[in-house]
């Protein structure tokens, strides 16, 4: 699967989910990742993710690309802009 990842964490937390997004992804700008994961990658990196974020102020979006026709959208921790709230 092609995964974009997303983030806004606080500053103390910015650098370690650079880092470890680095590991598994090519970074393309600030905040912003992605590439090709395995299952088995994309639960390394989620879990990697909920092992570093605090889930009652940071966010994380990871949007998974199956195939052509399909996305899905997983959040992960608190989504700052809800997508229900644009017109």
């Amino acid at each position: 699967m092609y995964v974009i990842v997303v983030y806004d964490v606080k500053v103390e937390r910015v650098n370690k989910v650079k880092g470890f997004l680095r590991q598994n992804l090519f970074w393309i700008q600030n905040s912003v990742f992605e590439g090709e994961l395995t299952n088995s990658e994309f639960k390394k990196v989620s879990d990697g993710l909920m092992n570093i974020i605090d889930e009652e102020c940071d966010s994380v979006i990871i949007y998974k690309f199956m195939m052509e026709e399909s996305l899905t959208r997983d959040v992960l921790g608190v989504e700052k802009s809800p997508i229900d709230e644009i017109l």
